[in-house]
């Protein structure tokens, strides 16, 4: 199989093996992002699994480590793929995950940089470019915005997350209804059933941390440790509202 003269690679994912942190390339420990505590001299992140799952609090750091990431593969930073940028440029990027890959060092086996960081807050921004380069080719576009978001959404992942490569999901959840959440998982079954995708992806619902066989890491104040979808906050929290949402709401407030 091949996709735009890439070439398919007999062997099966994680392509992306470790990710550490060079101390030497640090210029300001006082900056953003090195001055994270999840981010210490000995920093590294290991790939043990197709799926890897990154849960934490919001402020931790875990957008940032994917930015990092995708731009190590040579993904734009604000979401898309290698060779492609969002229209609206400017205001899509935070412009950390860059300085983070300046300083972060990876093994992989071998090197896949095919396929897509995707990020929510960009998704509109790059799914106008991608509907206006077929557009400017003669092409019809794929018309992503045509559908609501959430079908917007799913149809992105499903025709861009069909062939060999890595793909960074940055909370895919955040237009997806629990139905909508079922599709995606499938979408992840398949990509995994590929032997060919390997997923990086940060995520805050317990659903989407559920996936079988996913290597699960929290990122918390020390940095990341394995976990489980039952060990994480999220699913204590959501499994407290389902036993009694209306006395769970009742007490939060009143606190």
């Amino acid at each position: 199989m091949s996709r735009r003269g890439h070439r398919t690679i007999n062997l099966p994912a994680p392509y992306l093996k470790r990710v550490w942190l060079d101390p030497l390339q640090v210029g300001d420990r006082a900056a953003y992002p090195f001055c994270l505590s999840i981010l210490p001299d000995d920093f590294e992140f290991c790939f043990d699994s197709a799926i890897t799952i990154i849960v934490g609090e919001n402020g931790t750091g875990k957008s940032t480590i994917l930015e990092g990431i995708a731009a190590l593969a040579g993904y734009d930073d604000a979401g898309g793929g290698k060779g492609y940028r969002p229209v609206d440029h400017s205001e899509a990027r935070e412009k950390m995950g860059g300085q983070l890959a300046k300083a972060l060092r990876a093994s992989w086996l071998p090197k896949i940089t095919n396929g897509w960081f995707f990020r929510a807050e960009s998704f509109f921004s790059v799914a106008r470019y991608l509907d206006k380069a077929a557009r400017d080719a003669g092409q019809d576009g794929p018309d992503f915005l045509s559908h609501s978001h959430g079908e917007g959404f799913l149809r992105f992942f499903e025709e861009r997350c069909q062939w060999q490569g890595i793909f960074i999901f940055d909370e895919p959840e955040s237009a997806l209804s629990p139905a909508r959440q079922i599709e995606f998982l499938k979408l992840l079954r398949r990509m995994e059933d590929s032997r060919i995708c390997q997923v990086i992806m940060a995520t805050h619902s317990p659903m989407l941390m559920a996936y079988p066989n996913a290597q699960v890491l929290r990122l918390g104040k020390y940095g990341l440790e394995p976990t489980t979808v039952e060990e994480t906050d999220h699913y204590r929290l959501m499994r407290e509202f389902c036993t009694d949402p209306r006395g769970f709401v009742e007490a939060t407030l009143a606190e």
